[in-house]
């Protein structure tokens, strides 16, 4: 039986294992490649996309969860959040080498459709689930502070 999901705005489906990780799917049969597979268990944040509009980790997400629920990946993202983080990602320079970009991007949208004026705690506490090999940790947080100003103009 197929699982029907809402991907990017547009209607998906997949019709193999249930418990088929979301990531595997998006990657390996959507050809989605923009959400990265880090470490497999959760702990890196690589993998983050929005489900009904809040951040989850899709590596350990089985497709089978999200029948009927919206998927929203790095391709897909929009609204005044994405673009403000976007801006600021690149006027800052952030990434380093950007494996773990997208995943960054997803946890800093996610964070400022939840709260439009973080503190650094919560900007803290948000990103503490991503893992950046090369330590950008300063300017992902200065490029929150900076989208989240933008957002409230």
């Amino acid at each position: 039986m197929a699982t029907n999901f809402t991907l990017n705005g547009k209607p998906a489906s997949f019709d193999g294992d249930p418990e088929t990780p979301l990531l595997y799917v998006l990657r390996d049969h959507l050809n989605l490649t923009g959400t990265k597979y880090g470490c497999g268990v959760a702990q890196c944040g690589a993998c983050t996309v929005h489900l009904d509009g809040k951040n989850r980790r899709s590596c350990i997400t089985p497709i089978s969860t999200v029948s009927g629920k919206t998927v929203t990946t790095i391709e897909g993202v929009a609204g005044k959040e994405a673009a403000a983080v976007q801006k600021a990602w690149v006027a800052i320079d952030v990434p380093q080498c950007g494996f773990c970009q997208s995943g960054q991007v997803m946890s800093a949208i996610g964070l400022l459709k939840a709260k439009k004026r973080p503190s650094d705690g919560d900007i803290d506490n948000a990103m503490a689930g991503n893992i950046c090999r090369c330590a950008t940790y300063v300017r992902i947080k200065q490029a929150i502070r900076d989208a989240a100003k933008t957002v409230e103009a």
